[in-house]
Formats: structure tokens, sequence, C-alpha cells
């Protein structure tokens, strides 16, 4: 109790706590998390434990070994989500630490009896990597509906994560309430524990678990289709009317093939008559002996659960101090100004963070932004970013992920070096990504709009092209050097007009007068 609630996580730049257990109650409770069915998936496990009891008493047994071998295995699984601040690697390691004490004060049948219900709550810990499920769902969704929509004759238009009307009669956004990752998590859910209440065995388990992916992703297909065929039909308002009444609809639906499948499989793949359990009980242990064994338990758990507290306590100092690569503002919350004029006739002007971005980034989020056009031709333009990650790290996400959500099409994908001023060998390695956007006129015709689309990270000393290699290089320094990185987001977008060539030289005249203002200068 002590590790878990003063010592549990170490993200505190959304959530304030030092407690994992308010951190994950805490997204039980606001809807922005979107893991409100945290409280149905507890209900449903502790239903679990209680159906599934043993008969038979608790005691201790032989397991005593195997269960301090996985409440230790669960702290240290902990100290590791702690110092790469990943509270919910925290959270896998305090199911796994309530199984180990289980086993060692229930016996094997207890242990045996709460290894799904355990599991079963990882459905209520809302995972990051459903953003990026989420995001090629959008992405696999949307296409899939607009060739459907081509198909019947329907002209649509899809621009990222958005479908529109060549005439304007309606516009949608597929959100990632849309996605279908929402409904995918219930249904996956749903499917888990339909499959393990219907089948004793894991294979017939799993394919009903698994069946729920192809039956959520032609759901939210179906809903999207009927969506735009409405539109089509009626306006923007009947479209509206389908996605406010049919998610529910589609949702039974798909969860009718769930449990049509259960029944398939029953049919085409029965079970065996369940037999004897053919266990035989473990040995107990004399009074002596299991005092014995449990004062050893105690006293090796205890240790570790004291290195634990060691451990995070030097971590929480580490991070208390995180270096950057970046020239801070007088406030060090901020970069550094970037320069209003960078002469050669550019001019900058300012470009304010949106509402949204302040009120979904942790308030310490830092930002510098500005606009650079051409005195000679305006439709010149170069709009350079700088976002400064604060205490945590989740400031920092996938720009693909953004930049889809805004109406950007990704369309290829490369790394590119860019000069350093001055020469003397250093460069920026920079992700490439070549993205267009469908603009509507007011004769009712659409244009493509291209434009490249450059951004890499940087941390004290660092400087990487990749997300991945950025997470990577934060978890390695802090574990091998106990440094943290308060790590930036650089991103410049400007259009293509024709050549690629001249899209890069103008970055690469921005970035001659702009990086000596805001970031450290690489190491070659």
């Amino acid at each position: 109790m002590v590790v878990f609630q003063w010592f549990g996580n170490s993200a505190r730049g959304y959530i304030d706590t030092r407690s994992i257990f308010r951190w994950w109650g805490y997204q039980w409770i606001d809807p922005a998390s979107e893991c409100q069915h945290g409280w149905l998936i507890l209900g449903a496990s502790l239903w679990l434990v209680w159906r599934h009891r043993p008969v038979s008493p608790m005691r201790w047994r032989s397991e005593v070994p195997l269960a301090a071998a996985v409440m230790i295995g669960g702290l240290s699984i902990h100290l590791l989500g702690y110092a790469l601040q990943q509270t919910r690697l925290s959270i896998v390691a305090l199911l796994v630490f309530a199984g180990g004490w289980i086993l060692l004060a229930g016996g094997r049948a207890w242990g045996r009896a709460v290894v799904f219900p355990l599991g079963f709550l990882l459905f209520a810990i809302p995972l990051n990597v459903l953003d990026t499920l989420g995001f090629y769902l959008r992405l696999g969704i949307i296409a899939v509906s607009s060739h459907l929509a081509h198909g019947v004759g329907i002209a649509v238009i899809r621009n990222g994560t958005q479908l529109l009307s060549p005439d304007g009669r309606y516009s949608y956004d597929v959100a990632a309430a849309c996605s279908g990752v929402n409904s995918l998590l219930a249904l996956a859910a749903l499917s888990t524990l339909a499959g393990y209440l219907s089948f004793r065995t894991w294979p017939r388990r799993t394919v009903i678990a698994l069946s729920c992916i192809p039956f959520a992703f032609l759901g939210n297909v179906l809903r999207i289709f009927l969506i735009v065929v409405a539109a089509a039909w009626r306006g923007q308002h009947a479209g509206q009317v389908v996605h406010d009444w049919f998610g529910f609809l589609i949702f039974l639906v798909v969860l009718a093939l769930v449990l049509a499948a259960v029944a398939l499989v029953h049919r085409l793949w029965p079970e065996g008559p369940e037999g004897p359990a053919g266990t035989k009980a473990a040995p107990e242990r004399a009074p002596t002996e299991r005092g014995s064994r449990a004062a050893s338990t105690a006293i090796a758990v205890g240790v570790v659960a004291a290195l634990v507290i060691w451990g995070a306590a030097r971590l929480d100092t580490w991070q208390a101090a995180p270096v950057s690569g970046i020239i801070l503002a007088p406030n060090e919350t901020d970069p550094a100004e970037l320069p209003e004029s960078v002469g050669a006739g550019w001019f900058g002007h300012p470009t304010p963070v949106t509402a949204v971005e302040r009120q979904v980034l942790p308030p310490d989020t830092g930002f510098s932004r500005k606009s650079y056009v051409s005195a000679l031709d305006p439709a010149e333009w170069v709009l350079l970013s700088v976002v400064l990650s604060g205490r945590d790290r989740t400031s920092i996400h996938r720009p693909e992920l953004c930049l889809v959500g805004q109406g950007w099409t990704i369309m290829g994908r490369s790394e590119r070096h860019f000069s350093w001023p001055g020469g003397n060998g250093a460069s920026i390695r920079a992700t490439v990504l070549h993205v267009e956007r469908t603009v509507l006129a007011t004769s009712g015709h659409s244009r493509r709009v291209p434009a490249v689309f450059v951004y890499w990270f940087v941390g004290a000393g660092r400087q990487v092209a990749t997300s991945w290699e950025r997470v990577l290089d934060s978890a390695t320094d802090l574990l091998l050097h106990q440094r943290r990185h308060r790590w930036a987001y650089v991103f410049a977008l400007t259009p293509l007009d024709g050549d690629e060539t001249d899209a890069f030289d103008r970055l690469q005249l921005i970035f001659n007068r702009t990086l000596p203002a805001f970031e450290e200068k690489p190491r070659n």
C-alpha cells in the first residue's frame, strides 16, 4: 500500500497525484479519458471471482515461493514503469502483485480463480496505444466508406479524416470517438467475457475474443456509409440523425454477430465433456514450516518494497530537474521567442496557440510559433513551431495523429538532413511528410493543396527524427545515466508548388536564420 499509494505514479503532468489508485480511479470519472466503463469492468471482475471462487477455504500451501516471486516481479515491473513515467505499466504491476498476494494467501485454487478476473481489469486501463490503433481504424473506415459511396454513385471527397460533399451540402469529420476504437474496446471486453463463460479451453476463447475485430470494423464502416447516404439524400441534418441513433443499433448488431460466432464454434468445434479435475492437492505444511515460509516471504517482499521506495525517491530527484536542448525564454517554461525578421525579405508573424492545444496539453507545456511570409511573394510561407514538454513527457505526441485529424492526408514519408547554419558538418535529421488537403471553392469545385511537413525532436544533446527514437533515448538515458530529457517537438510546414526542391530550399533558408535562436547546436 505504501509503494502504490505514495510512490505509484511519476507522470504528474495531467493528474497531479502520487497514488496509482487515485490516478486510475480518476480515469473512470473523467469523461475526457473515455474510460468510464472501468466501473463496469471492476464489477464484472468481482462477479467472476465470486462465481469461480473455490469451495475450499483459503489456506497456506506449497505455492509460497511462486507467490513470492510473482509479488517481487510485480514490484520490479512497477519500478520500471515509475522510471519510464508509464503509469499504465505500473497498473499492470499492481495486478501482478495482487495475483501473487492472493496465491500466497489462498493457495493454487484461489490463484487460478483470480487469473482471468485480474487480466480482465486490463480493459479498464486507458491505453495510449489505442490512440494509434484508433488512428489507423479511422483511416481504414474512411477509405472503405468512401469507396462504397463511390460504388453507389455518391460523390464524396476524402480529406484526411473528413468526408465532404463536392457541393458543400454536408461535411463530416470522422473523429476519434467514431473511429471504432471505443466500440472495439467494448466489444473486445464483451467478446472475451463471452468466450470465457462459454468455453473451457483457451483456443476457443481466443477465437471468440478476436472475432470482435472484423465485426467492429465492418459495423463502423456500415455506420459511416449510412451517414453519407442519408446526407447525400436529405442533407447534413439527416446524416446527423443517423449518426446519433445508429451507433447503438450497429453496436447491438455487432454484438449479435459475436454471439452467433459463439454458437457457431459450439457447433463446428465442440468441446468434450468436462472430466474430473485430476489435480492432487498439495500437501499441507506443518504449522512451524508454514510460519517459517510466511516470515521468509514477508521479509523478502518487504525488502524489495523498501528498495522500490528508495529507487522511486531517487527517480523523483532526477525527474525534478529535466535537461533540455532548447534555449529557454526568461519564464523557463516556453522556448525562446522566434525572430521577427529573418532577412532576405522574410517577415515573421505571431501565430497564437489554439485554445484546444492549451486545454489538451499539460499547463507547463511551452510554445513558440511564427508564420514567416515572403515580402516578394506572399504565396511563399513557412509555419515554424516549437512545442516544449513540461514535467510530463506525454506533452509530446506522434505528429501524424494530429496532422491527419486537421484535414491533411499523408501521401508519402521520407527522411532528410538539413544543414546547420555555419556548416562545420552539423546537420538536422528530420522526418519529411508529403501531405495534401482539399479546398472547396465558392463555385463548388475543389482543388488539392499539397505541402511539405517536416519535424524532429530535440533533447539535451540529442536530436532524433522519429517518436520511437525519442522514447528509446528517454528510457536509456533515465535508466543508465539518471538523466531525464525535456523534449521539444519542432515542425515546419510550407506549400509545395511544383518542384519540391524549392520547398526544401525555402525551409533551409528559414532554418538558417532561426535555428540558432531556439536550439542548441547538435553534435557532429
